[in-house]
């Protein structure tokens, strides 16, 4: 089974100085995980074109199999994200059609179908450049589309940073784009709480958990209680969910045990 790697770039000084907390960041991981992709590295950029630029061209020097960004397409003079794939890719930025009409139709939905003449001012036109090549993705939500396109080997996704906007894309148009890579997967997780054992003291078995089950990932979270505890977290894909299943439940039957002869105690997870 063949691991299809993300890489994810927030772009956004909103981002960097704190005023923003990114949601947008740990919605699209959580979105790639349950597809059965594996994001591999995030990284938070401020809105300038050679460091776009920067973080695109190392995540092609790490040959990931999709880059997607998310952030910085709108209208204004801060919105630098597509002028900088197209550097990254060294493809020029050209006006695109299907995104000027995406831009209208979209311009209609939101405001109940009303006609009269569509202006095209020079914040629409700069929204509608698009590097060469590239084939944009539908907002329904906002003017700026989605922008989808290759370099070589590697898949490039961008995004608005308007969450709504941003989801929307992502779920019509972005979802089919990554099963056409990682194919039907199928996720499957559980948890159970440990008691009584330090994490210390658990690692070693979580280790030998995992030698034992390979494919599965178990990641301990302490709990702040008075007593110990730990919530432990197990993970797996497969191409088939029976499979999936059965390697979830084995390796936490497998932790449960070490963890009680140890001197532990487990109990479920409630939420």
């Amino acid at each position: 089974m063949k691991t299809v790697n993300f890489e994810i770039i927030t772009i956004g000084n909103e981002l960097l100085i704190g005023k923003i907390l990114n949601t947008n960041m740990q919605w699209i991981a959580k979105a790639i995980t349950d597809l059965g992709g594996s994001v591999v590295r995030v990284t938070t950029v401020r809105d300038d074109v050679n460091e776009i630029v920067s973080a695109v061209q190392e995540a092609f020097d790490r040959y990931t199999d999709f880059v997607i960004t998310c952030g910085g397409l709108g209208p204004t003079f801060d919105d630098k994200t597509v002028e900088a794939i197209s550097k990254a890719v060294k493809k020029p930025l050209t006006l695109n059609r299907t995104a000027l009409e995406f831009m209208k139709k979209g311009h209609m939905l939101r405001h109940g179908g009303e006609k009269g003449r569509y202006e095209l001012t020079p914040s629409k036109l700069k929204m509608a450049s698009l590097p060469q090549g590239a084939t944009p993705l539908f907002n329904p939500y906002g003017s700026a589309s989605g922008v989808y396109l290759k370099h070589h080997k590697i898949s490039i996704v961008v995004l608005p940073g308007v969450p709504h906007e941003m989801q929307g894309i992502f779920k019509e148009k972005v979802i089919p784009i990554i099963k056409d890579h990682v194919g039907d997967m199928f996720r499957r997780e559980g948890s159970f709480i440990s008691k009584d054992l330090p994490e210390s003291r658990v690692a070693p078995l979580i280790e030998e958990v995992m030698n034992k089950n390979p494919l599965v990932y178990i990641k301990s979270h302490p709990k702040h209680t008075p007593e110990l505890m730990l919530e432990l977290h197990f993970s797996t894909v497969s191409e088939k969910k029976e499979k999936a299943e059965e390697d979830v439940l084995k390796a936490m039957k497998d932790l449960r045990r070490l963890i009680v002869a140890a001197g532990g105690r487990v109990e479920k997870l409630r939420n």
